[in-house]
């Protein structure tokens, strides 16, 4: 005899406990990846002006930007970038120099070098359409691995791994991964374990949310532990180690090279040199050293006389493999039968120091001379 009504109610009877068990396995996964996914949608960051779309430039120029700056800082300069390019063609038609102009102010200006070549890379090389393959992306100017896979997560929803510094800091804290990060042999395992912690599905949430469990929760000093998702599985936490691991760049003392700088001025215009594309301040504007010839000479062959000169205060810059001590010798000059203008070389009005484009430590001294 069959009973359909029974045989329903039973099937019912276990298929929801199943149901329910799938539906708590889900919820429960215990993964780095689940554990991040769930956090970025609760803590995570949100509207961050780049976040609210999918076009790849803006996407783009978000994460050149964002290399070694810190958000806040980087927010207005990529909204006022924007207003000036507002697509790859018209920074692709800029001229070097207007981009170094806007970039003003955010450092590392081989960035800014970058980002117009591979510009102009993706306007004569794909058709203006960036790539979204990340190893066709990685191969353009200025842009490498781990920010290609970042800008097609965001853009195309790929699946693909990221390796910034701060992933690197929450990995090595979490997994207890030895040795400084930015050695070859380190640096290959830390790609494999991205690559093995990448979930199935929702690689854009993921992505966003390891970038920002390393700037906002696991930073370099004073982690928020207690306030992380890994708290319960980080090798670091559990033995105490936050401050050891990554593990710090072997250290090394930085040589020091020192440069006379001329601050000439007839009080309201400073003469310039533009820099060479390659090289330190590369395409910037800057003070011309004062090896080359005396200030009186120097500032004759501009159709300027040398009034008087004064020492202004020593400055120092660390660059990245290197320290530098300006000394900047400030001139007065008087324009003799107009101002020269020889190629290569600009008078800047005192009102303009803000917006050239000028190395931050120039910058400085133009503004202690005024």
């Amino acid at each position: 005899m069959s009973f359909p009504c029974l045989q329903g109610v039973i099937g019912a009877i276990i298929f929801l406990p199943c149901l329910l068990l799938l539906r708590y396995m889900s919820e429960s996964d215990d993964s780095f990846s689940a554990r991040l996914i769930h956090w970025q949608r609760r803590h995570g960051r949100h509207d961050l002006p780049w976040q609210q779309t999918r076009d790849a430039y803006r996407i783009w120029l978000s994460e050149i930007m964002l290399q070694q700056t810190q958000v806040a800082t980087v927010i207005p300069y990529y909204q006022r970038f924007l207003a000036r390019f507002p697509d790859v063609a018209a920074l692709a038609a800029a001229p070097v120099e207007t981009v170094l102009e806007a970039w003003a102010g955010l450092g590392y200006y081989a960035r800014a070098r970058n980002l117009h070549r591979c510009a102009q890379m993706i306007v004569s090389e794909h058709h203006g359409v960036f790539p979204r393959d990340p190893v066709l992306l990685a191969g353009l100017s200025g842009i490498g691995r781990s920010t290609a896979a970042a800008i097609c997560a965001f853009a195309f929803g790929t699946r693909a791994a990221i390796l910034d510094g701060n992933v690197k800091r929450v990995l090595a804290r979490c997994f207890g991964i030895e040795g400084f990060p930015g050695n070859a042999k380190v640096e290959r395992e830390m790609w494999q374990l991205a690559e093995s912690l990448l979930p199935a599905a929702e690689n854009e949430v993921y992505t966003q949310g390891l970038m920002d469990l390393g700037a906002t929760l696991c930073t370099r000093s004073n982690p928020v532990c207690g306030e992380c998702p890994m708290r319960d599985i980080c090798l670091a936490r559990r033995e105490g180690r936050q401050a050891d691991l990554p593990v710090a760049k072997p250290g090394k003392v930085l040589p020091e090279r020192e440069a006379s700088v001329l601050v000439i001025t007839d009080g309201q215009r400073y003469l310039l040199e533009r820099r060479p594309p390659a090289g330190i301040w590369g395409g910037l504007l800057s003070l011309p050293e004062s090896a080359r010839e005396t200030a009186a000479d120097f500032a004759q062959r501009h159709g300027c006389r040398l009034l008087e000169m004064a020492e202004l205060p020593t400055l120092r810059h660390a660059f990245s493999h290197f320290r530098m001590i300006i000394r900047p010798v400030l001139c007065r000059v008087e324009p003799t039968g107009g101002l020269v203008e020889e190629p290569g070389w600009e008078w800047l009005d005192a009102r303009g120091i803000d917006s050239a484009a000028l190395p931050a430590p120039i910058k400085r001294v133009l503004k202690s001379a005024a």
